[in-house]
């Protein structure tokens, strides 16, 4: 059924055959072995005699080889974590100047066992030697890269046939093209649950550490921090469900089955067998009672926050709304709830505090907002513009669609601006065109992803009428959209009218990454009308940009950072001699200090070699409150823009 759909209702329609064919299993290989570093040469040759026949398989819905690929990549892990582990036996002479090459998505296969070993010595060697240099003792390194190397082969075998059948059409829908995926029954409810930013559980977010379920987060409001009973690193050693069934032990479990336990129904109850944080192993365990409730995301809703900044002679207030995705409760709307959840309504009422608020300017920082439902970036768009076309869409068959706003009147008419990176995408690219070629507002950043397809999900279980969820979804893409001027976001993304500096690297994040993206194209202009006239605007906001940033010592440290981060990454080697190292390791740290006491901060003292799972859960909480509280140099000085804007334009 997922074939037909794929082969026949695309926007670009692709042919299942055997250069379809070669292109999922690539795209399978490359997922179970992104770095070429379990694979022989020997494999991909063994692969490589039925790439051709993927196609014929699939019509007959006969999966035996991306089973056998997965059997051998099994074997593999297995084998070079044993390989791995043996190596911490005997330590290694850090004094031999020799390279690791850590960027290796092109490089060649391991030709032999041997070319593999010593490609894993390298590896090894690099993981001691950071932890090394983050101030760990042999033995503490011992056992970390054991536990780390056993964990990884833990988690391979782990796998059951349902992952890898995810794997597999990932790779087969991602061979049609970049945004079309398909969703197994969990990773279906995980989707709907981050387009409504709300589910039915405990209200704790939870991590795997050491075997253990940890509770990291309690969510203000929800049953588990209402409770009182449970605490940041308490560990979840069962759950049972109702006020007596049988507590199943969940100790190794893997995580998202552990969730899966604890969701359920508004209104159920759920118990937990919980072994207090920081008690031993045989400690007293506790039973806690919790009845499921609602739970709101509000990590993933929209938020605002005022800054005051400095515009020519005058200190203007500019309200910042982040935006981390277009959601929209489709199912709550479609029942007919008033209050159901949404970004553009969400986004209104904030909008609303900020007039009351008498800020003089709004910054929608869209930074990282990978998109979301099409309806809310329109709507979105409308707060700002009123009434009018906002987007255009081009179906399979030619036909074009003009989508637009149809508010009586703007939410906000004063001064505006969009902040963008590479990680906005799609309706982000929508809102951000629409703002641009409306002439309604700045748009500040660097250029966006270049997603300028549109995709609908298909319930593959409604389909067939299942009255439970076994086939999961396909997320197809059916249209291309347009901006009003014409132009397309595909694969150029939006350019902003003030560009700032980027951590991304093209060639590895965005649609110009993708062997198979649709190309840029132009179609007529809608009929609109441009509400404003920034592009008089930009001389002067880029001479005050300009002026800025060039006595500004964050944003040029900024500009060092990455610049150092685009010579690591053009390098992609890292050398293996600890005298290096360290002298590396200690011009970072000084130039830290240096940053730190002429702007009277705290600096970190770098890399400690650790994953996140291997520190404290304490530690990590530490790490990252501290890099949420950085300064966040990007957002202010496209705030200071926004203020020029209204400074330029005597906004009372």
């Amino acid at each position: 059924m997922s074939a037909q759909f794929l082969s026949r209702y695309s926007y670009k329609p692709v042919a299942l055959d055997d250069a379809l064919s070669a292109r999922v299993m690539d795209g399978f290989i490359k997922s179970l072995d992104p770095d070429r570093m379990l694979f022989l040469q020997a494999d991909i040759d063994q692969f490589m005699a039925d790439r051709s026949k993927i196609d014929d398989a699939i019509e007959r819905k006969d999966l035996k080889i991306p089973f056998a690929i997965f059997n051998i990549y099994e074997q593999r892990v297995a084998d070079r974590m044993s390989y791995a582990r043996s190596l911490l036996k005997q330590g290694f002479d850090f004094s031999v100047k020799e390279d690791y090459a850590v960027l290796r998505e092109k490089a060649p296969w391991p030709q032999s066992e041997a070319e593999s070993n010593e490609l894993w010595r390298k590896r090894v060697k690099s993981d001691w030697l950071r932890l090394k240099l983050g101030g760990k003792d042999d033995a503490a390194i011992r056992d970390t890269l054991d536990k780390r190397y056993e964990n990884t082969l833990e988690r391979a075998y782990e796998f059951k046939s349902d992952d890898v059948f995810q794997s597999f059409m990932d790779a087969y829908s991602n061979a049609i093209d970049p945004h079309t995926d398909y969703f197994g029954a969990a990773a279906s409810a995980d989707f709907n649950v981050s387009m409504k930013l709300s589910l039915f559980g405990i209200g704790a977010v939870l991590q795997e550490r050491d075997d253990y379920t940890t509770i990291r987060e309690l969510v203000p409001g929800g049953p588990a921090q209402l409770s009182g009973k449970l605490a940041v690193g308490d560990r979840i050693t069962g759950v049972g469900q109702g006020k007596d069934g049988p507590i199943k032990e969940v100790v190794g479990t893997r995580l998202d089955e552990v969730v899966q336990m604890i969701r359920g129904k508004k209104g159920t109850v759920v118990r937990l067998d919980i072994l207090p944080a920081d008690a031993g192993a045989d400690a007293t365990h506790r039973v806690v009672s919790l009845v499921r409730d609602k739970i709101s995301l509000d990590k993933q809703a929209a938020k605002k926050t005022v800054l005051s900044v400095k515009a020519g002679d005058a200190t203007r207030k500019i309200g910042v709304i982040t935006l981390p995705v277009f959601y929209e409760d489709f199912e709550a709307k479609n029942k007919g709830d008033k209050d159901y959840k949404s970004a553009s309504r969400d986004v209104a009422k904030l909008l609303d505090e900020l007039r009351q608020e008498n800020v003089d300017g709004v910054l929608i920082d869209l930074r990282n907002n990978g998109g979301g439902s099409l309806d809310e970036a329109i709507d979105l768009t409308g707060l700002f513009i009123g009434k009018g076309p906002v987007v255009q869409q081009r179906a399979s068959n030619g036909k074009i669609a003009v989508k637009g706003s149809d508010f009586s009147a703007p939410a906000w008419t004063g001064p505006m601006g969009v902040l963008i990176n590479r990680g906005s995408a799609s309706a982000s690219e929508i809102f951000a065109a629409a703002i641009q070629d409306y002439g309604r507002g700045v748009i500040i950043g660097e250029p966006s992803f270049g997603k300028g397809t549109v995709q609908t999900v298909v319930d593959l279980d409604e389909v067939v009428h299942n009255s439970k969820p076994e086939l999961g979804e396909l997320k197809v893409t059916i249209s291309q959209f347009f901006r009003v001027n014409g132009g397309t976001t595909q694969l150029r993304g939006v350019t902003p009218d003030i560009s700032l500096p980027g951590l991304s690297d093209p060639t590895s994040f965005g649609e110009t990454s993708y062997d198979n993206a649709l190309p840029w194209a132009e179609i007529k202009p809608a009929k609109y009308t441009p509400e404003g006239d920034v592009a008089a605007l930009l001389p002067a906001l880029q001479s005050r940009h300009d002026a800025r940033v060039k006595t500004d010592p964050d944003f040029q440290r900024l500009i060092e950072d990455i610049a150092e981060l685009k010579a690591q990454r053009e390098k992609g080697i890292v050398s293996l001699n600890e005298a290096e190292r360290r002298k590396e390791a200690a011009a970072r740290e000084k130039r830290f200090k240096d940053r730190a006491e002429a702007s009277d901060g705290e600096y970190s003292t770098g890399d400690d070699g650790l994953q996140s799972d291997e520190r404290s859960l304490s530690a990590d909480i530490a790490m990252e409150n501290a890099r949420k509280k950085a300064k966040d140099v990007l957002l202010d000085e496209a705030a200071a823009i926004v203020a020029d804007e209204a400074d330029l334009t005597k906004t009372p």
